[in-house]
């Protein structure tokens, strides 16, 4: 490993550690809130909220696969030194995956657990460029008294394959990021939305 690629992580690890994990915990719980995470680094391509993810969630027991947008030689030193997770080419092979909204038309080959082993599913950290900025659907669910509107910036070609994609217990959870701030969208939100209106 090339240590000049090296870059400081957590100024305190324990702490930060706990706090990113209550705050992706609370995110997954109530889909579609917003939970800003403060004082994590950013790293080369990842936004601070997308690498606070990865050294609280990611270890040796965690393949993780990387968006080509991503791949980057700098972030590939420090996901091995800081959180010590295989990178894999392959990605039905990974726990999690790095991504960016441009692969996000084609979720297919992302292992979804099976009806025995839902939590054997991959859970993807999607890299936004924010959080708010697209047209709203509709969210049902655990976590929401009746229903939340979200907007984030994603064309209807997401929203049809996440849908057919999606065979609850089966499924993939999913973080969103940008800057500083984190949503989470479970495998067990419902989601309702207009093609017109998406587009």
């Amino acid at each position: 490993m090339d240590s000049t690629l090296l870059l400081p992580a957590f100024s305190d690890a324990v702490a930060q550690t706990q706090q990113t994990f209550r705050l992706a915990m609370t995110a997954m719980s109530e889909p579609g809130t917003t939970q800003v995470v403060d004082g994590a680094p950013s790293l080369d391509v990842l936004a601070p909220a997308t690498y606070a993810l990865c050294l609280s969630l990611l270890d040796a027991d965690t393949p993780v696969w990387l968006a080509p947008a991503l791949d980057t030689p700098v972030l590939r030193a420090n996901l091995a030194f800081h959180c010590g997770c295989p990178v894999v080419e392959d990605r039905t092979d990974a726990a999690f995956a790095l991504l960016t909204e441009n692969e996000l038309v084609d979720l297919q080959g992302f292992n979804q657990g099976t009806d025995r082993d839902p939590d054997q599913s991959c859970t993807l950290f999607v890299q936004l460029p924010g959080l708010e900025q697209g047209p709203a659907v509709s969210c049902r669910g655990p976590g929401i008294e009746r229903e939340r509107a979200l907007r984030l910036p994603l064309k209807p070609a997401f929203w049809q394959e996440r849908n057919a994609s999606n065979a609850f217990p089966k499924g993939l959870d999913i973080f969103f990021t940008s800057g500083e701030t984190l949503m989470a969208l479970p495998r067990s939100t419902r989601v309702q939305y207009s093609v017109q209106e998406v587009v």
